[in-house]
């Protein structure tokens, strides 16, 4: 038997270490980011700690933060580090929309405080002191855990397609 993981495990594998990361550390934004760098082997502890105030944007109920951290991995993979290359530009780009474009769908917004609601029936201003409280003791952390796990096997998905893609065009 081969000691290489199927696509179904690795996708269900970071799913979870996602989500499991979300209810340790409480950062989705975090969660979502490691599972794929512990996965595909990209970024460092520098870009990990670069997400700590990513949940909803600094907790302001924005962008979700599994989102974020799925763009950033995004980025590390596709993106560019020269500022003149414009072609690793405009692929990160497209590969960061097609990603929010397939979250949005699952979770009918991009927006944390758009997810909470849905997810707990009411809204809360999680930078709100009594609110955080309230979604703490509502088992936030837990409850939310889904978000970042889809998130980080959306990316994955995306990944391993075109891996397999790449793989398909090297043996033409």
């Amino acid at each position: 038997m081969s000691d290489e993981k199927t696509r179904e495990q690795i996708l269900d594998e970071v799913e979870k270490n996602a989500g499991d990361f979300e209810i340790r550390s409480g950062c989705c934004a975090q969660g979502c980011l490691r599972a794929l760098q512990e996965q595909f082997g990209i970024g460092n502890v520098e870009t990990y700690k670069a997400a700590t105030a990513m949940p909803g944007i600094a907790l302001r109920g924005e962008t979700c933060g599994g989102v974020v951290g799925g763009l950033m991995a995004i980025g590390i993979m596709y993106g560019r580090s020269d500022p003149d290359d414009m072609d690793s530009y405009y692929r990160a780009i497209s590969i960061g929309r097609k990603f929010c474009s397939k979250f949005e769908a699952e979770f009918g917004s991009v927006m944390c405080k758009d997810i909470v609601e849905e997810r707990f029936g009411e809204a809360l201003d999680l930078s709100n002191p009594e609110d955080a409280k309230k979604f703490v003791a509502m088992d936030g952390f837990k409850r939310c855990a889904y978000v970042p796990g889809r998130a980080a096997r959306l990316v994955a998905e995306m990944v391993l397609d075109r891996q397999e893609r790449e793989k398909a065009k090297e043996q033409k």
